[in-house]
Formats: structure tokens, sequence, C-alpha cells
């Protein structure tokens, strides 16, 4: 039914250029970063957990964190790749003093424009706070303010780092800025404990090691700039700065929109109990893994090719949708187990990963339910980052911007509709984010559905196939968890891995086994496209 995954992926790789060693250990590095960014993010959630549990404090510290990282993502985050690596790149090729006189315009600029930011921000702590966080009471509330005097500054250098990192990019030096979160999250990490433990500080080592991230993020890159001839510059007319504005200004608009919403939930969040943003963030950090290891990946996959054939002259629309279907395949077919396997598995999951220290057994419970409702908007969510890139690709970045704004209403209903009946509950942000990220997919679904059809791509029996097998890997997962809790009794770490690594491997076992018996082409896809890559990245 419809076109073979194999023949569209097969056939560009045929007729396009073979890839030079050179990109595939680029490839093979940015990768391992991304891994070692998630392995170590998650790390840095455990530390968390471990010292300081899901108290009114880690709420305040979650609320802090927001301001350094929003203000980057509008400022810089987005406008790295959509922007700043496209001119840069442009100038690389065509003089290098050129690219090295832009390179510290930008740089220039962003010192001056984040750090008169970063001023003002700090002298308001205490009003932006109480706008972050009302719900708080006000002893949380100037705790909040206090992390967030600490943690703002490092908006300058995460900047920094991103913009270095766009140049590296442009320049093909992708060693350095491939581990730029590791060290992010590894640096947080290390300062937590050795701030905790041994210097006996209290929540302030978060923030510390936050801030000293960020400075190590730009210490990091600096070797890769060895031969730049950087300088302080300040010229408001450099036909560049148009060009990237020009490129940004959709991007931004979809960026805004999506930290409105993240503002609104912790606003939201803070008024059901000083925990439940804590729990809210413990959740949020293990469903990244899925959406980011499988949906992000995936994405990046095909982007270069749907950007190629979106600007090739001639009748290939086609292909296009048959490229974008065989992600969307590739995705369902990886995410809809995920999910599953997760939401029986999310007690298990929760306490091996978090419940140390600090962190009860009551918090446990919690941030199960918490992460039992955002895995309904799991498969959606992850679908959705496919078709937005399928919009990128055609140079459209305003339809998911406008988009994301529908997004935030289907949010808003959601969350406020109970609390109209009852008070409003930490379940109902989570369900809310949830129908929100349902809605968003299913409306890129359709406008991308008319661009052209979809269906009788091979879409529906994917869909069909993995939650199958997934069904049949979820009841054998929920009949085998009682059996193996009373054989390893969670009263120690090495049974509490036994029993999710146990289940994971029967879980995953049995859906392949699913997938195999219902003949799933995505299978043979899979195994195929490992083989190819292993070699590259052993070369």
């Amino acid at each position: 039914m419809g076109a073979q995954p194999e023949t569209t992926l097969t056939s560009s790789a045929d007729t396009a250029p073979v890839e030079t060693t050179g990109m595939a250990r680029a490839a093979a590095l940015i990768a391992a970063g991304n891994v070692a960014s998630r392995v170590l993010g998650l790390a840095r959630e455990t530390v968390i957990a471990n010292l300081f549990g899901a108290t009114g404090l880690v709420s305040a510290f979650r609320v802090a964190q927001i301001i350094p990282t929003m203000l980057y993502d509008l400022l810089v985050g987005g406008m790295v790749s959509s922007a700043l690596v496209p001119v840069f790149s442009e100038q690389a090729e065509r003089d290098r003093v050129g690219l090295w006189h832009l390179a510290s315009l930008i740089l220039s600029l962003a010192v001056v424009v984040l750090g008169v930011i970063v001023l003002l921000i700090e002298l308001a702590t205490p009003q932006i706070a109480f706008l972050m966080a009302g719900g708080f009471e006000p002893e949380l509330l100037a705790a909040t303010a206090r992390l967030m005097r600490l943690t703002t500054p490092a908006v300058l250098f995460l900047s920094l780092s991103g913009i270095i990192t766009g140049l590296l990019y442009a320049l093909k030096r992708f060693a350095l800025p491939a581990f730029t979160a590791a060290v992010f999250n590894a640096v947080i990490v290390a300062t937590a404990l050795t701030g905790a433990l041994i210097w006996g500080w209290g929540i302030e080592a978060l923030a510390v090691g936050l801030l000293l991230g960020a400075i190590l993020q730009v210490a990091l890159q600096l070797p890769g700039l060895r031969d730049a001839r950087l300088r302080f510059v300040f010229d408001l007319r450099h036909p560049a700065l148009r060009r990237i504005g020009k490129l940004y200004l959709p991007v931004i608009l979809g960026l805004v929109i999506s930290q409105i919403a993240i503002a609104l939930d912790r606003n939201l969040a803070s008024r059901t109990g000083e925990q439940s943003i804590a729990w809210m963030q413990f959740a949020t950090t293990i469903i990244q893994f899925p959406l980011g290891l499988i949906s992000a990946a995936i994405s990046l996959a095909i982007l270069p090719t749907l950007s190629r054939l979106a600007s090739t002259n001639g009748d290939t629309l086609n292909d296009f949708m048959d490229t974008l279907a065989t992600g969307l395949r590739l995705v369902l077919v990886l995410t809809i187990p995920a999910a599953v396997a997760l939401f029986v598995m999310a007690q298990p999951v929760v306490a091996l990963l978090f419940q140390h220290g600090d962190f009860t057994g009551f918090d446990t419970q919690q941030t199960a339910v918490a992460l039992r409702l955002y895995l309904f908007g799991l498969t959606f969510a992850a679908i959705d980052q496919p078709l937005i890139f399928a919009f990128y690709a055609r140079q459209n970045t305003l339809t998911p911007a406008l988009v994301g704004l529908l997004g935030v209403g289907f949010y808003l209903v959601a969350a406020l509709l109970p609390s109209l009946a009852r008070p409003m509950q930490m379940t109902d942000l989570v369900l809310a984010n949830s129908v929100q990220l349902t809605g968003h997919a299913l409306v890129m679904l359709w406008l991308v559905n008319r661009l052209a059809p979809l269906r009788g791509r091979g879409l529906e029996s994917t869909t069909f196939k993995a939650v199958a097998a997934a069904t049949v890997m979820g009841l054998l997962l929920w009949l085998t968890l009682p059996f193996l809790q009373a054989q390893l009794p969670a009263d120690n770490l090495i049974n509490e891995a036994a029993l999710v690594g146990l289940l994971s491997l029967a879980g995953g076992g049995s859906y392949l086994l699913g997938l195999y018996l219902l003949r799933s082409q995505e299978l043979t896809l899979l195994f195929s496209l490992l083989q190819r890559f292993v070699p590259k990245c052993h070369r």
C-alpha cells in the first residue's frame, strides 16, 4: 500500500553524491553529543531529586531557570539554525575576513543588548517572579526572586555560546559545538553535588551550576576560533543584519507563542501547590527522551531531503510527500511502543530515576501520574516535529507559528474548563498540555494533507501494526509487572534497575516480534538504516 519506504530513502541515497567520511564523522559527533546531553540531563534530574526532592524550593528553581532559557530561545536559540548558520555559511564561502567582521558585529550586539536586558531583569526580579509564579507563598516567592538573580546572567553566556556554535557550524567545525549541552548538564551536576554535599549550599547550588555551565559552554568552543580575528564592532547598517532579521522574524513569532504557553503553564501550576512544578518537570524530563532521540533525530535526518525536493524545479511534490510519510512512519513505529511501555512502567521508571535521598514515595506517585497524562500527547508531539519541518523545508515558517497560537488556545480551554466546577489541579494542566500537543499535531497534519494527500502512503498500515504490536506488548508488561515486583522488591537500586531492565527487554522483544509477524516494512527499514549508518561511524 502506498510508496515503499525503502524505495524513497534508497533512491535518494543512490542518486545523491556519496557522503564524505568527514560528514559522516560530523553526523556521528552530533549524534553522540545529543545522546551525551540527554544522559547527563537525566543525571542532572536524578541528582536534583536526590538532593532536594520535589519540594517547593525545587519548583522555585524551575521558575528561576525559565528566564535565561526563555530569553535565549527567543533572542538567539531559534536564530542559530534559521538565520545565523545560512548567513555565516554564505559569508565564509565568499570572504573569511568579512566573516570575522560579521561575527564580531553579532557578538558585540549580543553583549550590549543582553547586558542591558540582564541589568533590567536584575532590578525587577521580585515583580518578574510574581508574574511567573504568583501562586507561591511570599517566602517561596522571595526564594524564587533570589534564585532568579543568580540564573539571569546565564542568558548572556548561553547566547554567546549559541552564536559561536552557529559560526563553528558555518566553518564545518562540529566537534566542540556538539558537546556544549553535555558540558552544561555536567557542570550543573558537579556543582550541585560539590555545593550541596561539601560546601553546604542549599538550592542555590543549582543556580550557580547553571551559570557556571553557561560560562563553560563558551570556554569549550573558544579553541575552535583559534584563527578568528574578532574585535568589538558596532555597525547597525551592515546589510547582513537585515537579512538575518528577515529570516528570523517569522520564527520568533512561533517562539514567542511557545514561551507564552510555558509561562502560562508555570503560573497556573504555581496555583495548584508548591510541588506541582517540580513533579511536572521530572515527568517532562522522561518524556523528552523519546522525543529527543526519536522524533528530533528523524526530523533532522529527513530535513535536507525535504529542503532539496522543495527547492528543485519540476514535479517533486510526490517525492516530497513520500519522504515525509517515511519519516512519519518511522516516528510512529518507535514512539507508539515507547508511550505504551512508559505508561505501564511509569512508577518503576520514576522510582529508579528519582526516588533516592529527599525524593519520597509520594513524589514518585505524583510524578508517575503526571507522566501517564503527558504520555497521551507523546505520539502526537512526536509526529508534529516532522510536520513542522515539512513547512520549514518549503520556506514557510509563518504557518507553524499561527498553528502554535491555536495550540495555546487549545491549552487554555482544556486547562481552565475544569476549574469552573472545582479548584484547579495539577492533573488538569498536564492533561491540557496533551490536548494542546494533540490538537496542534492534528491541525498540522490536516494542513500538510492539503499540499498532497498522505493517504495511500502506508501511514494507516503502519499505525495499525504499531498499535496492535504495542497493545500486546502492553498487556504482557501489565501481567508481568506484579510478578517481577514480587521477585525484585524495590528496596535497593540493583533490584529497581533489574526490574526496569527486564521489563524493557521483555517489552522490546515482544514488540519487535509483533512487528515481524505483522510483516512491518518499517522493521526492515530500521535494520537497513542501522546497517548503513554503523559502518559510516566506524570509518
